[in-house]
């Protein structure tokens, strides 16, 4: 799909489930990883990952699209377009949006566990990624002394 299919995918989105004109620029964004699309609050476009139409095809790819439209006429509106705001989580369920995107394989690093301490006193133990200054930090459970494991 190139730039000029998806600005008229998402202006004819817009008029058929918002009944609103879709006045700014939609575009594909090869940076964008772990998000479907996301919305610009100072110049109003849109950005989608191209990768999320190609893995999962065009019935999740415009669930998306109506996602960041929700979050796109809410804040024009001056109405609540964050998530947590009932106003986005109603016009989402309304237009029947995605209330989340689909994991693209292979894009996430798997996290992996470096570090492992445990308390002397109490036991609990604290898987880290990073390095603890176990001089400065004791356990958060009972304030005992830590130990690397």
């Amino acid at each position: 799909m190139k730039q000029s299919e998806l600005q008229k995918l998402v202006e004819s989105i817009s008029l058929e489930y918002f009944h609103r004109p879709f006045k700014h620029s939609a575009s594909f964004n090869n940076r964008l990883r772990t998000t479907g699309g996301r919305y610009l609050l100072k110049s109003h476009n849109l950005e989608f990952n191209p990768k999320q139409l190609e893995v999962h095809g065009m019935e999740s790819f415009i669930g998306i699209i109506k996602h960041e439209l929700c979050h796109y006429h809410l804040h024009l509106l001056k109405k609540g377009y964050r998530h947590r705001d009932q106003d986005f989580k109603q016009l989402l369920q309304k237009v029947g949006g995605s209330r989340y995107c689909q994991m693209i394989p292979g894009q996430r690093r798997e996290e992996t566990i470096k570090y492992l301490y445990q308390c002397k006193v109490c036991g609990q133990t604290y898987p880290r990624k990073r390095k603890v200054n176990i001089k400065k930090y004791g356990c958060g459970k009972c304030r005992g002394k830590l130990i690397l494991k």
